[in-house]
Parts: structure tokens; sequence; C-alpha cells
């Protein structure tokens, strides 16, 4: 396995939350979408794995090696964003840039100024004079501006219309290609359907799926249904809810022989069903 990052028994307690021993890979050049709804534990995975957030107990490896082997090493290889731009508010962005490619040897300034302009970014502007979006997408311009081997992106896509968020996962894609490896986190499931290899399911602090995208959705169907066959299947029904027109389910898709009416299950379905258990 060429495994980028692995991360085994990540524990991390708070009074009212807990990560329990959160544990999965990323494999080199693969998209992997981190899901959850909010509160989950998404953020606070992703800003553990970086130290930003201490972990009480955890073993992480990136690229092999550990923090405390190779935290230089390690960070020069990794480009991270979590949310917008919100230091440094009445500084303009170019003066944000030359402090900030001091720390990256591979820094690449003809990659910064063509994703300044796919962006639409005037560095000219400062943090303050920027809408959510377009703080993101400067973040997402640092980011991929250093050659980085690993991006690690929390709700890069939060904030954005429509066309950003697609010419988004088009360079994603692309990234990919070039065998770059993603791991980001969201909550829009479509942006996952267009571009993820792979998705890491949290729920209340525990990892509840690590798969293949496509195998992940394929083992599953969803169910309208009424109210005598919702009691006739209520074992092998999953998030049972009312709809428009009695009752929707999710159901394994072996569970599903000799059941008429059960329909292919996309992302957002199996989470919203999943959530109802």
């Amino acid at each position: 396995m060429n495994n980028i990052l692995t991360v085994k028994n990540l524990c991390k307690k708070y009074e009212k939350f807990s990560l329990d021993n959160v544990s999965f890979s990323l494999e080199k050049g693969k998209i992997t979408g981190f899901i959850g709804r909010n509160g989950a534990g998404k953020t606070t995975t992703l800003k553990s794995l970086l130290n930003f957030v201490h972990p009480d107990s955890a073993d992480i490896k990136f690229f092999g090696k550990t923090f405390e082997e190779a935290e230089n090493e390690i960070k020069q290889k990794i480009g991270f964003v979590s949310g917008g731009v919100n230091y440094y508010a009445k500084s303009k962005i170019k003066s944000i840039t030359n402090t900030t490619k001091r720390f990256y040897n591979n820094w690449d300034d003809k990659a910064y100024l063509k994703y300044l302009e796919l962006f639409k970014v005037d560095e000219n502007k400062t943090p303050s004079m920027l809408s959510d979006g377009m703080k993101v997408k400067y973040s997402l311009a640092l980011a991929l501006s250093h050659n980085a081997e690993l991006l690690i992106l929390d709700e890069p896509t939060s904030g954005l219309d429509p066309v950003s968020r697609d010419e988004l996962l088009d360079i994603f894609l692309k990234l990919s290609e070039d065998g770059i490896t993603i791991l980001f986190s969201t909550h829009i499931t479509s942006d996952l359907d267009k571009c993820a290899d792979n998705i890491i399911y949290i729920k209340n602090g525990q990892i509840l799926a690590e798969s293949n995208i496509d195998k992940y959705v394929q083992s599953y169907r969803v169910l309208e249904l009424n109210d005598d066959k919702a009691q006739e299947l209520k074992d092998k029904l999953i998030g049972c809810k009312k709809s428009k027109h009695g009752y929707s389910a999710l159901i394994k898709a072996d569970d599903c022989q000799g059941i008429e009416g059960a329909q292919p299950a996309d992302l957002e379905a199996i989470m919203i069903h999943i959530e109802k258990e």
C-alpha cells in the first residue's frame, strides 16, 4: 500500500464530545471526501493531524514519518486550508503572500500567479475586502503554490458559487492525475459525486465507513413505503422517516432481493437516512 497518510487510534476527549479511535489512510494520488454532519468531528480530526489541536493519543504518519521525526520536511509537502483568511485583515494580499512564501523551499511564483488569475483574486486588496468565497480561493492559491504532495482542505467549496465550485473540482481532478493526494471535508455531497475516489464517513466522533465511493453508494438502496410495508420490513430498514407519500428508508443492497421499488441511492440520501438512526 502506497499510503501518504496513516492515522491510527486518534483520540481527543472534550467535556461533551470526543474523537474515539479515529483511524484511516490515504492512498497516493486519490481524492478522498471526509463527510459527516456538523459537529461529527471532521474539523477536529483535520486540525489534530497537524497538531493545531493536540490529540490525547494517536499514531499519525505522513509519508511514513511522524511530526516528531520530520515536522519541517512534512510541512513542506502539505497544503492546508481551513476556512478563509482571517489574519492580517488590513494587510494587502501581496504582502501576506510575500511573507508566506518564505516558509516554503519549493514556492512557485508562476503557479501562484496562475491561480490568482484563475480565481480572479486581486492581490492589491486586503482580506477584509474579500467575500468569504474569495478568501477561500486565496487560501487555496497559497496551498497550491508550493508543490505540495498532500492537500488537506476543510470545507474548501463552502461559500463558493456553483461555477467556482466546478472550476475548483476540475483543479482537484487535474492535481489527482498529477499524483497529488487530496483530503477534503465537505457537506456538499454532490461535489464528491463529481470528483472523489474514496470517502471517510465520521459520525459522533467515530469512523463509520472508509470506502471507495462507488462501492459504498452501490451497497445501499432507497425505498418509498406505506405504513404496512414499513412495518413489514422494519428489521431491514435504516433511518426510516416520514416522506410526502408515506415513508422513505435506506436498505442494504444485499437485503433487496424480492423487494419491489428499491431505487439507487446517492451519497446525500445515504447520509440523511443513516443520521436518522
